[in-house]
């Protein structure tokens, strides 16, 4: 709901709360990066997302979202990394810095 709203600082403050309940649930850890990313606070959803990569490497998800926050960080070449990650756990060729494997979107 927030999220369709574009509410994101208010989705974060919520969702912080339940990633302080629920720590080791890897879900609203997600969501809570994601909106950071989308209300531009960068620091923070890196943070999650490599909390999150500590806890799942293989979270797809998490490459993807951590490839992207790095490109809007302007650390490309660290980007870079996440996003090749993130394309093979896809089962799709990497098409280079900057570009979405398939079926895999940020929203």
């Amino acid at each position: 709901m927030f999220f369709d709203a574009k509410e994101y600082v208010t989705a974060a403050r919520i969702l912080l709360g339940l990633v302080e309940e629920a720590p080791e649930q890897v879900g609203p850890r997600l969501l809570l990066a994601r909106a950071y990313y989308h209300s531009a606070r960068l620091g923070r959803a890196e943070e999650q997302l490599r909390t999150v990569l500590e806890r799942d490497p293989v979270e797809a998800y998490a490459h993807l979202m951590l490839g992207r926050t790095l490109e809007r960080q302007g650390r490309d070449g660290e980007a870079a990394t996440h996003l090749r990650i993130a394309a093979a756990f896809a089962g799709e060729p990497p098409d280079g810095p900057g570009t979405a494997p398939a079926g895999v979107t940020v929203r």
